[in-house]
């Protein structure tokens, strides 16, 4: 792999598409590496453009404005940050071979919405699920979940992130209020929603696997530590690695994880949902890029996901090995601000084997996730503790 200087004519250029926090620590471990990159986002000011040599403001469903950006910028690789985004292009442009899409388009087609993916993994893959059905209007809804599915589900739009337009429902008279937030808060509004019936378990992970070149020049697949989480409305609130698992349920968690991400090819780093009871293990969902919880292993890991997706990409070797049990812990905006201001910090990180992250976010709403605690510890509970006592202690005001 030869890696050109950046802003010269020998530069080795890498265009994210969205550019919120996790998209930036990605760039910053491209620039590590000497990349050029490029930071596009539908919105001005995004963490990422903060950081990034060039930065774009577009629709990425928008075909023309995405067809005209990549010709004016003419990256090696596409790195899809985001879902919405407009797919078809990206085949066209990757089958012209005028780039690379990672990990592969077929991969950020099927991932880009959850009928895709549930669809490959249950239906062609044969993995574990929990029960499901797709719904294209309130009444299907209704009678998908009396058909079978049951009580209590989850109502989720095909296209979301951050837990944006889930919903828990325990009846019937939750329905209607269930379905018109998923058709409208999801990143693009399908006019489908899936329906998913709740599994009884133990806990739930997210199993970061990588597909990366050996030394031999073959495409190897390792798995990180277990990452466990906390949900709170369909959003992490917290996650630790790593999650104690028997030998046998991590065993599974990593056949499943390997035949998930085998079938979407490609290079990188791919964020694989997993929930465990005892020895069973069910396949939720998959990203095929960082996941928001792996952000715990910018204090618990050697190489951070980040740093691992870039290296991945690249057609650099990576190491997965653990440090030192970590945990992270959401900082939330807590109110509607567009200059917020932050206190505390000192408090903060005076917290043992502490650090924070600020992710410069342009505008804050009382849920939108601003920031993360991370902290270490002898064990996942003292780093759990940690955390969520350094993440405590950040205060957040209007700058008015």
């Amino acid at each position: 792999m030869k890696i050109g200087t950046p802003l010269s004519p020998v530069a080795t250029r890498v265009m994210l598409l969205g550019s919120g926090e996790l998209g930036k620590e990605v760039i910053i471990a491209l620039q590590r590496l000497g990349v050029e990159v490029i930071a596009v986002d539908r919105y001005a000011d995004a963490p990422g453009h903060q950081v990034a040599h060039r930065a774009h403001v577009i629709d990425m469903t928008d075909p023309d404005a995405l067809r005209a950006l990549i010709a004016q910028e003419q990256p090696h690789l596409i790195v899809p940050e985001i879902e919405a985004l407009n797919t078809a292009l990206l085949a066209e442009i990757e089958a012209a071979g005028q780039t690379r899409v990672i990990p592969t388009v077929k991969a950020v087609q099927l991932t880009m919405n959850r009928e895709g993916i549930r669809r490959l993994a249950a239906e062609e893959l044969q993995l574990p699920t929990s029960p499901y059905a797709f719904a294209h209007s309130q009444q299907e809804l209704q009678a998908a979940i009396e058909g079978g599915i049951g009580y209590p589900c989850f109502i989720k739009p095909t296209m979301s992130s951050s837990g944006k337009g889930q919903s828990r429902i325990t009846g019937p008279e939750q329905i209607a209020a269930a379905w018109e937030y998923a058709a409208t808060a999801g990143r693009v509004n399908q006019g489908v929603v899936i329906v998913e019936g709740q599994i009884a378990f133990d806990y739930e992970i997210t199993l970061l696997t990588v597909r990366a070149l050996n030394a031999q020049g073959e495409i190897e697949t390792s798995f990180c530590a277990p990452i466990g989480h906390l949900q709170q409305q369909g959003d992490y609130i917290e996650s630790w690695q790593p999650q104690p698992m028997q030998p046998v349920a991590l065993q599974r968690a990593q056949e499943i994880a390997r035949k998930v991400t085998d079938s979407l090819g490609g290079l990188g780093l791919f964020g694989v949902e997993l929930f465990v009871k005892g020895d069973e293990v069910w396949f939720s969902e998959v990203s095929p890029r960082p996941h928001d919880t792996g952000m715990v292993t910018m204090g618990s890991q050697r190489f951070s996901e980040f740093d691992l997706h870039a290296r991945a990409i690249l057609g650099l070797p990576v190491n997965v090995a653990l440090s030192k049990p970590g945990a992270s812990a959401v900082i939330y905006g807590g109110l509607d601000s567009q200059q917020l201001v932050f206190s505390g910090i000192e408090q903060a990180l005076a917290v043992p084997e502490s650090d924070i992250r600020l992710f410069g976010k342009p505008e804050s709403f009382l849920r939108r996730r601003m920031g993360v605690a991370l902290a270490t510890g002898d064990d996942v509970e003292q780093a759990r503790e940690r955390a969520r006592l350094a993440a405590s202690l950040v205060k957040t005001a209007d700058g008015l």
